[in-house]
């Protein structure tokens, strides 16, 4: 009990076991007086179809092409990719210069017709249907031989620095390993090859058995915001028995996964009663052609909001010169959420 009080009223360093890196939790912090940035609230009340937007059915793109008539889920490849399929092979070294050239495939997915919905508005079989179009881009991509890494994402709210209200997600892939995700393969790599055991299952467990900072759990997902947690209210999202991917899930794991996604996003915008926005992401297994074993998928999201709907955490100052910090616990940010449930 002594150790819980010390984690709640005391600044204290939190360890992430995926990456290997820290966090600065000040507790103490959260009891102060806001006396910050107050913004204006605005309800914005989007139609269902908007002739202006480059995603909603039937517009045309600004490169051209014309979207389909498309009834559930849409992706096409993204007209202003950050990777390009075509670049040529290249490095540069001198002296201390390195560079190395970068290939890959960028998409957008449209998540559903309706340009008023999010996530948190759709009906979890519907949800389905995107996981199942994220299952299929994710086998489509990795089977590329110049594709050793498949990122699934989603932006959402311009806070976010979303440039489009349509409910979408992105998907990038590339030849190499971005930078988070080869910390995760290192760490969970080193675990397992000591251990024998999946890294993230043994932490999931632990979790379970102390329920603190588990939101919701069902069948085969638990919902939960990490103990080294950075964002004021960040949570991920991961399968209680190990996999490599989301192609391994059964159509009764596609479907819990959706009422998880689902059972969130809604607590999400219950919370402060706005679209809830944030970036959500799927670290999974590298299409490398390795074996892998030792990978455990998981979503995790990441929303701004600290206080309310207009109160925002931001990464400054310390966060930029020294490392993440918070000030609302992970097990505080789990009890507000898990109310909402």
């Amino acid at each position: 009990m002594e150790l819980e009080s010390n984690l709640q009223d005391y600044s204290h360093k939190r360890f992430n076991i995926l990456t290997g890196e820290w966090v600065l939790v000040s507790p103490h912090r959260a009891k102060r007086p806001w006396q910050g940035q107050e913004e204006e609230l605005v309800k914005e009340k989007r139609p269902s179809y908007d002739k202006s937007c480059y995603l909603c059915a039937t517009n045309t793109r600004i490169n051209g092409e014309k979207n389909p008539d498309y009834k559930d889920v849409f992706v096409f490849t993204n007209d202003f990719a950050a990777l390009q399929s075509n670049s040529p092979s290249f490095e540069v070294s001198d002296g201390l210069l390195k560079a190395k050239s970068e290939t890959g495939i960028c998409k957008v997915i449209c998540f559903s017709p309706d340009h008023s919905k999010s996530l948190a508005d759709m009906e979890a079989i519907a949800i389905e249907k995107v996981i199942q179009t994220w299952q299929k881009e994710y086998d489509l991509l990795g089977s590329n031989n110049n594709i050793n890494y498949v990122q699934i994402f989603e932006n959402k709210g311009a806070v976010m620095g979303c440039s489009n209200p349509h409910p979408h997600g992105q998907i990038w892939s590339q030849s190499t390993l971005p930078n988070e995700v080869y910390k995760k393969d290192e760490n969970q790599f080193s675990y397992y090859i000591k251990n024998n055991k999946s890294l993230l299952k043994e932490y999931l467990d632990q979790e379970l058995l102390a329920k603190e900072r588990i939101i919701y759990e069902n069948s085969e997902f638990v919902v939960l915001t990490p103990f080294w947690a950075v964002w004021p209210f960040e949570v991920m999202i991961a399968p209680k028995n190990s996999q490599k991917d989301i192609t391994e899930m059964t159509a009764v794991q596609v479907a819990a996964f959706a009422e998880a996604i689902s059972v969130l996003t809604k607590a999400y915008d219950a919370l402060f009663k706005t679209s809830f926005p944030y970036s959500s992401g799927i670290h999974q297994a590298p299409t490398n052609g390795k074996n892998n074993s030792h990978w455990h998928w998981h979503m995790s999201f990441y929303p701004p909001l600290l206080r309310s709907a207009t109160v925002k955490k931001f990464m400054v100052g310390y966060e930029m010169f020294g490392s993440p910090q918070r000030d609302i616990t992970a097990e505080i940010a789990a009890s507000k959420l898990r109310a909402l449930i």
